[in-house]
Protein backbone atom coordinates (compact mmCIF):
# COMPACT_ATOMS: atom_id res chain seq x y z
CA UNK A 1 0.00 0.00 0.00
CA UNK A 2 1.49 3.22 -0.63
CA UNK A 3 1.88 5.87 2.21
CA UNK A 4 -0.66 8.32 2.78
CA UNK A 5 -0.60 11.35 5.24
CA UNK A 6 -2.70 10.32 8.75
CA UNK A 7 -5.51 12.31 9.04
CA UNK A 8 -6.42 14.12 12.53
CA UNK A 9 -8.36 11.65 14.83
CA UNK A 10 -12.13 11.54 16.10
CA UNK A 11 -13.40 10.67 19.20
CA UNK A 12 -16.87 9.05 18.68
CA UNK A 13 -19.79 9.07 21.37
CA UNK A 14 -21.08 5.33 21.85
CA UNK A 15 -23.12 5.04 24.65
CA UNK A 16 -21.56 6.61 27.59
CA UNK A 17 -18.34 4.98 25.93
CA UNK A 18 -16.09 7.64 23.94
CA UNK A 19 -13.97 5.79 21.07
CA UNK A 20 -10.90 7.16 19.63
CA UNK A 21 -11.08 6.73 15.77
CA UNK A 22 -7.29 7.53 14.49
CA UNK A 23 -7.32 7.77 10.31
CA UNK A 24 -10.95 8.28 9.76
CA UNK A 25 -10.39 9.36 6.20
CA UNK A 26 -8.32 6.10 5.67
CA UNK A 27 -10.04 4.63 2.52
CA UNK A 28 -11.26 0.82 2.62
CA UNK A 29 -13.17 0.52 -0.12
CA UNK A 30 -12.61 2.27 -3.49
CA UNK A 31 -16.21 1.51 -4.94
CA UNK A 32 -18.46 2.90 -3.10
CA UNK A 33 -15.68 5.08 -1.56
CA UNK A 34 -15.76 3.95 2.00
CA UNK A 35 -13.55 5.50 4.82
CA UNK A 36 -12.94 3.78 8.29
CA UNK A 37 -15.22 6.43 10.22
CA UNK A 38 -17.69 4.97 7.66
CA UNK A 39 -17.35 1.88 8.93
CA UNK A 40 -17.50 2.79 12.14
CA UNK A 41 -20.90 4.92 11.39
CA UNK A 42 -22.29 1.65 9.73
CA UNK A 43 -22.18 -0.74 12.64
CA UNK A 44 -23.43 2.36 14.92
CA UNK A 45 -26.52 2.43 12.49
CA UNK A 46 -27.26 -1.54 12.85
CA UNK A 47 -26.52 -1.10 16.33
CA UNK A 48 -28.78 -3.47 18.23
CA UNK A 49 -28.66 -5.93 15.19
CA UNK A 50 -25.04 -6.58 15.40
CA UNK A 51 -24.80 -6.56 18.98
CA UNK A 52 -27.41 -9.15 19.21
CA UNK A 53 -25.27 -11.32 16.39
CA UNK A 54 -22.18 -11.02 18.46
CA UNK A 55 -23.29 -10.54 22.22
CA UNK A 56 -21.29 -13.16 24.46
CA UNK A 57 -19.07 -14.76 21.86
CA UNK A 58 -15.93 -15.26 21.51
CA UNK A 59 -15.29 -13.40 17.81
CA UNK A 60 -12.50 -13.92 15.65
CA UNK A 61 -11.76 -10.73 13.42
CA UNK A 62 -11.38 -9.92 9.99
CA UNK A 63 -8.61 -6.95 10.37
CA UNK A 64 -7.78 -4.57 7.15
CA UNK A 65 -5.01 -2.14 8.40
CA UNK A 66 -4.30 -1.25 5.05
CA UNK A 67 -8.33 -1.04 3.59
CA UNK A 68 -9.81 -3.95 1.62
CA UNK A 69 -9.80 -2.35 -1.60
CA UNK A 70 -8.01 1.21 -1.87
CA UNK A 71 -6.10 2.84 -4.46
CA UNK A 72 -6.79 -0.33 -6.55
CA UNK A 73 -4.71 -2.31 -4.57
CA UNK A 74 -6.22 -5.42 -2.49
CA UNK A 75 -5.39 -4.60 1.37
CA UNK A 76 -3.47 -8.31 3.45
CA UNK A 77 -6.36 -9.45 5.95
CA UNK A 78 -5.27 -10.71 9.31
CA UNK A 79 -7.38 -13.25 11.08
CA UNK A 80 -7.25 -12.18 14.22
CA UNK A 81 -8.16 -14.67 17.05
CA UNK A 82 -6.58 -13.30 20.42
CA UNK A 83 -7.88 -9.63 21.52
CA UNK A 84 -6.02 -6.99 19.99
CA UNK A 85 -3.23 -5.83 22.40
CA UNK A 86 -4.34 -2.15 23.68
CA UNK A 87 -7.65 -2.50 24.19
CA UNK A 88 -9.82 -0.89 26.66
CA UNK A 89 -10.31 -2.21 30.39
CA UNK A 90 -14.07 -2.20 29.20
CA UNK A 91 -13.91 -4.09 26.33
CA UNK A 92 -14.86 -7.94 27.59
CA UNK A 93 -12.81 -11.28 26.62
CA UNK A 94 -13.19 -14.96 27.21
CA UNK A 95 -10.19 -17.45 26.81
CA UNK A 96 -10.74 -20.17 24.23
CA UNK A 97 -8.79 -23.07 23.41
CA UNK A 98 -8.26 -24.55 19.78
CA UNK A 99 -7.58 -27.87 18.54
CA UNK A 100 -3.80 -27.49 18.68
CA UNK A 101 -4.35 -27.05 22.21
CA UNK A 102 -3.10 -23.50 22.07
CA UNK A 103 -5.79 -20.95 24.29
CA UNK A 104 -6.17 -17.30 23.73
CA UNK A 105 -8.33 -14.20 24.96
CA UNK A 106 -10.73 -13.57 22.53
CA UNK A 107 -13.22 -10.80 22.27
CA UNK A 108 -16.70 -10.85 23.52
CA UNK A 109 -18.59 -8.46 22.65
CA UNK A 110 -21.49 -7.27 25.25
CA UNK A 111 -21.95 -3.63 24.59
CA UNK A 112 -21.81 -1.63 20.49
CA UNK A 113 -18.67 0.29 22.02
CA UNK A 114 -17.12 -2.65 21.87
CA UNK A 115 -17.96 -3.21 18.05
CA UNK A 116 -16.39 0.53 17.43
CA UNK A 117 -12.92 -0.10 19.02
CA UNK A 118 -12.75 -3.19 17.38
CA UNK A 119 -13.47 -0.51 13.87
CA UNK A 120 -10.51 1.52 15.50
CA UNK A 121 -8.33 -2.19 15.56
CA UNK A 122 -8.90 -1.91 11.65
CA UNK A 123 -11.95 -4.92 11.91
CA UNK A 124 -13.76 -4.98 9.12
CA UNK A 125 -15.92 -8.39 9.14
CA UNK A 126 -16.69 -10.31 12.60
CA UNK A 127 -16.74 -14.30 13.00
CA UNK A 128 -18.68 -14.86 16.09
CA UNK A 129 -18.83 -18.78 17.67
CA UNK A 130 -21.47 -20.64 17.85
CA UNK A 131 -21.26 -20.90 21.74
CA UNK A 132 -21.60 -18.19 24.44
CA UNK A 133 -19.48 -17.37 27.03
CA UNK A 134 -20.69 -18.78 29.69
CA UNK A 135 -20.11 -22.30 28.52
CA UNK A 136 -18.17 -21.94 25.30
CA UNK A 137 -18.47 -25.92 24.59
CA UNK A 138 -22.25 -26.24 24.51
CA UNK A 139 -23.58 -24.48 21.09
CA UNK A 140 -26.66 -22.23 21.55
CA UNK A 141 -26.76 -22.40 17.71
CA UNK A 142 -27.09 -24.70 14.68
CA UNK A 143 -25.76 -23.31 11.34
CA UNK A 144 -27.15 -23.68 7.83
CA UNK A 145 -24.49 -23.00 5.40
CA UNK A 146 -25.54 -23.01 1.79
CA UNK A 147 -22.34 -22.71 -0.44
CA UNK A 148 -22.42 -22.77 -3.84
CA UNK A 149 -19.81 -24.84 -6.03
CA UNK A 150 -18.46 -23.63 -9.01
CA UNK A 151 -21.09 -23.65 -11.99
CA UNK A 152 -23.59 -22.41 -9.68
CA UNK A 153 -24.91 -19.04 -7.71
CA UNK A 154 -27.05 -17.40 -5.38
CA UNK A 155 -29.99 -18.51 -7.44
CA UNK A 156 -29.41 -22.05 -6.77
CA UNK A 157 -28.66 -21.64 -3.22
CA UNK A 158 -31.67 -19.75 -2.85
CA UNK A 159 -33.60 -22.94 -4.49
CA UNK A 160 -31.75 -25.23 -1.74
CA UNK A 161 -32.90 -22.35 0.96
CA UNK A 162 -36.65 -22.99 0.08
CA UNK A 163 -35.87 -26.67 0.95
CA UNK A 164 -34.38 -25.62 4.10
CA UNK A 165 -37.45 -23.87 4.78
CA UNK A 166 -39.84 -26.59 4.31
CA UNK A 167 -37.89 -28.91 6.29
CA UNK A 168 -37.63 -26.36 9.61
CA UNK A 169 -41.58 -25.89 9.01
CA UNK A 170 -41.87 -29.56 9.30
CA UNK A 171 -39.72 -29.59 12.34
CA UNK A 172 -42.55 -26.88 13.94
CA UNK A 173 -38.54 -24.78 14.05
CA UNK A 174 -37.80 -21.12 13.17
CA UNK A 175 -35.04 -21.12 10.87
CA UNK A 176 -33.85 -17.02 10.92
CA UNK A 177 -31.80 -16.87 6.98
CA UNK A 178 -29.36 -14.08 6.10
CA UNK A 179 -27.14 -13.95 2.65
CA UNK A 180 -23.34 -14.81 3.15
CA UNK A 181 -22.25 -11.41 1.68
CA UNK A 182 -20.96 -13.08 -1.19
CA UNK A 183 -23.08 -16.21 -3.05
CA UNK A 184 -24.06 -18.22 -0.31
CA UNK A 185 -26.96 -18.14 2.21
CA UNK A 186 -26.75 -18.98 5.98
CA UNK A 187 -29.83 -19.90 8.11
CA UNK A 188 -29.87 -20.15 11.90
CA UNK A 189 -31.62 -21.86 14.13
CA UNK A 190 -31.33 -21.42 18.00
CA UNK A 191 -31.36 -24.63 19.88
CA UNK A 192 -30.73 -25.10 23.79
CA UNK A 193 -27.36 -25.43 24.88
CA UNK A 194 -27.55 -28.81 26.37
CA UNK A 195 -25.21 -30.56 23.85
CA UNK A 196 -21.72 -30.53 22.69
CA UNK A 197 -19.73 -29.55 19.28
CA UNK A 198 -19.40 -33.01 18.07
CA UNK A 199 -23.39 -33.81 18.79
CA UNK A 200 -24.51 -30.49 17.34
CA UNK A 201 -22.01 -31.18 13.72
CA UNK A 202 -23.85 -34.70 13.58
CA UNK A 203 -26.92 -32.92 13.86
CA UNK A 204 -26.18 -30.87 11.36
CA UNK A 205 -25.00 -33.23 9.11
CA UNK A 206 -28.38 -35.40 9.45
CA UNK A 207 -30.34 -31.77 8.41
CA UNK A 208 -27.99 -31.56 5.50
CA UNK A 209 -28.28 -34.94 4.14
CA UNK A 210 -32.00 -34.90 4.12
CA UNK A 211 -32.03 -32.05 2.68
CA UNK A 212 -29.36 -33.68 -0.27
CA UNK A 213 -32.09 -36.79 -0.53
CA UNK A 214 -34.73 -34.13 -1.28
CA UNK A 215 -33.10 -32.40 -3.85
CA UNK A 216 -30.09 -34.74 -5.07
CA UNK A 217 -29.60 -32.54 -8.41
CA UNK A 218 -29.23 -29.30 -6.23
CA UNK A 219 -27.72 -30.05 -3.03
CA UNK A 220 -24.55 -32.28 -1.95
CA UNK A 221 -22.39 -32.95 1.66
CA UNK A 222 -19.75 -34.36 0.02
CA UNK A 223 -16.87 -32.92 1.74
CA UNK A 224 -14.75 -33.78 -1.26
CA UNK A 225 -14.34 -31.04 -3.94
CA UNK A 226 -13.94 -33.51 -6.72
CA UNK A 227 -17.74 -35.21 -5.48
CA UNK A 228 -19.59 -32.18 -5.41
CA UNK A 229 -19.84 -31.21 -8.79
CA UNK A 230 -21.78 -28.12 -9.95
CA UNK A 231 -24.47 -28.73 -6.53
CA UNK A 232 -24.66 -26.25 -3.40
CA UNK A 233 -22.59 -27.72 -0.25
CA UNK A 234 -24.61 -27.99 2.67
CA UNK A 235 -21.46 -27.15 4.71
CA UNK A 236 -22.29 -29.41 8.21
CA UNK A 237 -18.63 -28.41 9.44
CA UNK A 238 -19.17 -25.15 9.69
CA UNK A 239 -21.03 -26.69 13.05
CA UNK A 240 -17.90 -27.92 14.20
CA UNK A 241 -15.92 -26.48 17.06
CA UNK A 242 -14.13 -23.28 16.24
CA UNK A 243 -15.23 -22.90 12.83
CA UNK A 244 -16.56 -19.43 12.60
CA UNK A 245 -19.25 -17.32 9.58
CA UNK A 246 -19.57 -14.07 9.52
CA UNK A 247 -22.24 -12.99 11.73
CA UNK A 248 -26.07 -10.86 11.14
CA UNK A 249 -24.83 -7.85 9.88
CA UNK A 250 -20.72 -7.95 9.23
CA UNK A 251 -19.36 -6.43 6.44
CA UNK A 252 -17.60 -8.52 3.89
CA UNK A 253 -14.02 -7.82 2.79
CA UNK A 254 -15.32 -8.08 -1.11
CA UNK A 255 -15.59 -5.70 -3.65
CA UNK A 256 -18.79 -3.56 -3.47
CA UNK A 257 -18.93 -3.41 0.30
CA UNK A 258 -21.45 -5.84 0.54
CA UNK A 259 -23.29 -7.09 3.74
CA UNK A 260 -24.25 -10.51 5.49
CA UNK A 261 -27.67 -9.17 5.97
CA UNK A 262 -30.52 -10.70 7.69
CA UNK A 263 -33.66 -11.22 5.32
CA UNK A 264 -37.30 -12.88 5.68
CA UNK A 265 -37.93 -16.03 4.15
CA UNK A 266 -40.41 -13.80 1.61
CA UNK A 267 -37.34 -12.54 0.39
CA UNK A 268 -35.16 -15.43 0.27
CA UNK A 269 -36.43 -16.30 -3.64
CA UNK A 270 -35.44 -12.93 -5.02
CA UNK A 271 -32.46 -11.74 -2.89
CA UNK A 272 -29.74 -10.46 -4.58
CA UNK A 273 -26.50 -9.96 -2.77
CA UNK A 274 -25.28 -6.83 -4.17
CA UNK A 275 -28.38 -4.97 -2.82
CA UNK A 276 -27.61 -5.54 -0.06
CA UNK A 277 -24.96 -2.94 0.93
CA UNK A 278 -22.76 -0.18 3.47
CA UNK A 279 -25.37 2.25 2.23
CA UNK A 280 -28.21 0.33 2.10
CA UNK A 281 -28.47 -1.81 4.83
CA UNK A 282 -28.67 1.08 7.11
CA UNK A 283 -31.77 2.76 5.83
CA UNK A 284 -33.43 -0.76 5.52
CA UNK A 285 -32.75 -1.35 8.97
CA UNK A 286 -33.85 1.96 10.30
CA UNK A 287 -37.47 1.35 8.33
CA UNK A 288 -37.37 -2.56 9.12
CA UNK A 289 -35.71 -2.97 12.39
CA UNK A 290 -33.63 -6.13 13.20
CA UNK A 291 -35.12 -8.78 11.35
CA UNK A 292 -33.66 -11.18 13.58
CA UNK A 293 -34.89 -9.63 16.33
CA UNK A 294 -37.10 -12.51 18.06
CA UNK A 295 -33.88 -14.93 17.38
CA UNK A 296 -33.72 -15.77 21.07
CA UNK A 297 -37.19 -15.89 22.08
CA UNK A 298 -37.32 -19.80 21.65
CA UNK A 299 -34.20 -22.76 21.74
CA UNK A 300 -35.25 -26.11 20.30
CA UNK A 301 -33.83 -29.26 21.33
CA UNK A 302 -31.66 -31.47 18.87
CA UNK A 303 -33.22 -34.86 19.50
CA UNK A 304 -35.01 -35.39 16.21
CA UNK A 305 -31.77 -34.90 14.09
CA UNK A 306 -29.85 -37.05 16.42
CA UNK A 307 -32.54 -39.52 15.58
CA UNK A 308 -32.18 -38.72 11.90
CA UNK A 309 -28.84 -39.37 12.26
CA UNK A 310 -28.99 -43.16 13.77
CA UNK A 311 -31.69 -44.01 11.61
CA UNK A 312 -29.36 -42.76 8.68
CA UNK A 313 -26.53 -44.93 10.07
CA UNK A 314 -28.25 -47.88 10.88
CA UNK A 315 -30.84 -47.72 7.13
CA UNK A 316 -28.65 -46.21 4.51
CA UNK A 317 -25.29 -46.96 6.21
CA UNK A 318 -24.39 -43.63 6.53
CA UNK A 319 -21.96 -42.50 9.46
CA UNK A 320 -19.43 -39.72 10.20
CA UNK A 321 -18.25 -37.43 7.41
CA UNK A 322 -14.43 -35.76 7.15
CA UNK A 323 -13.78 -32.77 9.53
CA UNK A 324 -11.46 -30.17 8.26
CA UNK A 325 -7.83 -31.00 7.88
CA UNK A 326 -6.56 -29.19 10.96
CA UNK A 327 -8.40 -31.20 13.44
CA UNK A 328 -7.33 -34.11 15.32
CA UNK A 329 -8.96 -37.62 13.88
CA UNK A 330 -12.28 -37.75 15.47
CA UNK A 331 -13.90 -41.16 16.84
CA UNK A 332 -15.89 -42.71 13.89
CA UNK A 333 -14.19 -40.73 11.14
CA UNK A 334 -13.95 -41.77 7.45
CA UNK A 335 -10.23 -41.99 5.67
CA UNK A 336 -9.18 -38.21 5.65
CA UNK A 337 -7.91 -38.07 2.37
CA UNK A 338 -9.62 -37.41 -1.40
CA UNK A 339 -11.44 -40.66 -3.44
CA UNK A 340 -9.64 -40.29 -5.89
CA UNK A 341 -6.03 -40.67 -4.26
CA UNK A 342 -7.71 -43.40 -1.95
CA UNK A 343 -8.30 -45.45 -5.46
CA UNK A 344 -4.75 -44.97 -6.76
CA UNK A 345 -3.47 -46.15 -3.33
Amino acid sequence: MASRAASPAVEVTVGDRAVRISNPDRVYFDEPHVTKLDIVNYYLSVGDGIVRALRERPCMLHRYPDGVYSGGVEGEKIYQKRLPKGAPDWVQSVQVRFPSGRAADELCVTELASVAWAVQMSTVEFHPWHSRRANTEQPDELRIDLDPQPGTGLAEARRVGGIVQEILAELGWAGWPKTSGNRGIHIYVRIRPDWTFTEVRRAALAFAREVERRVPELATTKWWKEERGERVFVDFNQNARDRTIASAYSLRGRPGALVSAPITWDELPDVESEDLTIRTVPPRFAELGDLHAGIDDVAVGIEPLLEWSERDARDHDLGDAPYPPNYPKMEGEPMRVQPSRARKR
